[in-house]
């Protein structure tokens, strides 16, 4: 299957979007400590960074899914309050 272009994925609210990117708005509007507590993997409770975060998060796939999922639900939320 050939890889999508930028035209086939208008509509996709992560194209575009680098996993630091996404990781950093997370970090930014939900904290470390509520970020560890909505998916709780060891690089966001035990001395969490974002270096330690990306290199875990490149490395195991169901992890990545679920960040970008709340990231998704924070897009919503955002909207839903205006802000």
């Amino acid at each position: 299957m050939a890889p999508m272009s930028t035209a086939e994925q208008p509509n996709n609210p992560l194209h575009g979007l680098t996993l630091e990117g996404i990781l950093n708005e997370l970090v930014a509007y939900f904290g470390w400590e509520e970020l560890g507590e909505r998916i709780p993997v060891r690089c966001f409770c035990l001395d969490p960074s974002i270096n330690s975060s990306l290199r875990f998060l490149r490395k195991t796939p169901w992890a990545r899914e679920k960040v970008e999922g709340l990231y998704l639900f924070m897009l919503r939320e955002k909207r839903r309050s205006g802000g």
